[in-house]
């Protein structure tokens, strides 16, 4: 591909990519509680812990993946959204100092700081619920029992078999020396769950897949999560706070097991290429339609913040 093509595929995908964060951010700000609502503390903390900041990788997601099906966008915007407070929720609790005690989140204090902990707390409690209050009272797929399978997906990933089991294991590990294995298994709980979610709820907006095309991009789901992971480890180790917007070198200072420490940056780096390789050959028989999610696997793990 000639160098001009390759500057305008790259501008179509960033000129993308700022149109569906745009949106989500006002999906978001019209599906959280407006900040005057009693509890009105809450409901500021709640907006402040998910609005203005973060990448929104999860929803582009969502979307990517709504395109192999001609999914609505008005349908994708409020998965999406579901699957943004989950994340936002558990960014909060992260940041806790019962959890990683965490001073910085997207470049301003975190809710504990800004507000105070017992507010932190009940903010990602909240944050939490409206995501399954927001999956169910809106019509996301032609079929009820698909659009129930959605919201046992959620919950699966957010639970003690996904998100909260892998921070678990995470709080467990702290101090130790995990082996990949050991490691993959934390990871693909507490990170890519909540990705792979995304993948699953963006695809169920629209058209049914056959199962081998929902195995294949379940697949891709996998690896990009994990490689999210392997990225953010590296970031962790290399990148300063400013470039981060969150506290650099954490994962060290706590003495947590990562694939830097336990591969090297390099070999991590190259572990996470292997995964971008794998994610993008799972997508072979989507063709052009899995263009999205193809682009979204580079923007991962060649990302710098």
């Amino acid at each position: 591909m000639a160098r001009t093509e390759v500057k305008a595929v790259e501008s179509d995908f960033m000129a993308w990519m700022g149109s569906v964060q745009a949106r989500m951010e006002n999906a978001l700000a019209r599906l959280l509680p407006a900040a005057n609502l009693a509890p009105a503390r809450l409901h500021e903390a709640m907006r402040y812990a998910t609005l203005e900041g973060g990448k929104r990788v999860r929803p582009l997601l969502a979307f990517a993946a709504g395109e192999l099906v001609e999914a609505p966008a008005q349908r994708l915007e409020v998965a999406a959204s579901a699957v943004e407070l989950i994340h936002a929720y558990s960014l909060v609790h992260d940041d806790m100092p019962c959890m990683d005690d965490g001073l910085l989140r997207r470049g301003k204090p975190t809710v504990h700081v800004e507000f105070d902990e017992p507010t932190a707390l009940l903010v990602g409690d909240a944050l939490g619920s409206l995501a399954f209050q927001v999956l169910s009272e809106h019509r996301l797929a032609d079929d009820p029992a698909a659009q129930l399978d959605m919201v046992k997906a959620l919950a699966v990933a957010s639970g003690s078999r996904g998100m909260a089991g892998g921070q678990a294991v995470d709080l467990e590990s702290t101090g130790k020396t995990l082996d990949l294995p050991e490691l993959e298994f934390m990871h693909i709980r507490k990170t890519g769950a909540i990705i792979r979610a995304a993948v699953v709820l963006g695809a169920a907006c629209g058209k049914p897949l056959p199962e081998t095309a929902r195995a294949r991009l379940d697949h891709y789901a996998k690896c990009v999560g994990l490689a999210f992971q392997v990225v953010d480890d590296v970031l962790d180790a290399e990148a300063s706070t400013a470039t981060l917007g969150k506290t650099a070198g954490k994962d060290a200072k706590h003495h947590k097991p990562t694939y830097v420490s336990a591969m090297g940056a390099a070999r991590a780096q190259a572990f996470a290429e292997a995964l971008r390789a794998d994610a993008q050959a799972s997508l072979a028989e989507f063709g052009a339609r899995g263009a999205r999610l193809r682009q979204l696997a580079d923007f991962i793990v060649l990302r710098k913040f």
